[in-house]
């Protein structure tokens, strides 16, 4: 067993953001949305491992939202304490709600082992007064990888699957690995553990020179899966994670 130090990564970098409210003028929705992003790039850069109290995110957030949010960045921050996030408006949905990208490259040390990290996710808004209020994750994606040269993998999980369907997970490494003993596995995180930053052990078996392949059920209803995948080679460990919306055939 290996505790999984990217574990806390989805609720982690889900620090701030969801659905931009319908916002005073007509039309500016997209230049409210620019204001903020920029606003909100330069709270997350700023604040280091040390700060990150609520008036960290005194401009961004409400009164409401800014001790959670400055506890789940101050926890991100002491796992991974070298980060830079670049923040973008995104397309709106369907049902017209302002999105953000939120990516963040950073590096981070665990167990005499360094972490080279990047990951992104997208997050619908809403904001009142020029203050986040509500968010809701959409999208999110990462991948978290060790050694004095990476592996270099490749992650192929769907983004949307529908109801009681099977799908496939795969970590396929890009290189032969030769005779090398490889391990891996994968874990369903549940929303308490995301939601908690909770870093659960992922049990590990042997595994072929390929990668890992594994077929999943997808739950019988609309919702969504975040998965957690693990990779431990000769040279270092290898760790992705990724949420899969789940949707019904309507």
């Amino acid at each position: 067993m290996r505790r999984f130090l990217g574990a806390t990564l989805v609720s982690a970098m889900a620090l701030v953001l969801s659905p931009v409210h319908a916002l005073e003028q007509p039309g500016r929705e997209g230049s409210v949305a620019e204001s903020f992003s920029s606003r909100l790039q330069t709270v997350l850069n700023s604040s280091g491992p040390s700060s990150g109290g609520p008036t960290a995110f005194d401009t961004v957030a409400s009164i409401e939202l800014q001790p959670v949010l400055a506890q789940r960045y101050q926890r991100f921050r002491q796992d991974f304490p070298e980060v830079t996030w670049q923040v973008e408006p995104a397309e709106p949905t369907p049902d017209g709600r302002q999105t953000l990208t939120l990516r963040v490259r950073g590096a981070a040390e665990s167990e005499g082992l360094n972490y080279a990290l990047e990951a992104s996710e997208q997050i619908a808004i809403r904001l009142e007064g020029g203050q986040l209020v509500e968010q809701e994750l959409l999208a999110q994606q990462s991948l978290l990888r060790s050694g004095e040269r990476p592996l270099a993998v490749n992650v192929s999980i769907p983004d949307v699957v529908l109801t009681g369907s099977r799908y496939d997970i795969d970590l396929v490494v890009e290189e032969p690995l030769g005779q090398a003993l490889v391990a891996g596995g994968l874990l369903d995180l549940t929303d308490e553990q995301l939601s908690a930053q909770i870093r659960p052990n992922l049990p590990l078996a042997p595994l072929g020179g390929g990668g890992l392949f594994k077929s999943v059920q997808a739950p019988q209803q609309p919702g969504s899966q975040t998965w957690a995948v693990m990779l431990v080679h000769p040279d270092g460990v290898v760790t992705a994670t990724k949420r899969v919306r789940v949707v019904s055939s309507n």
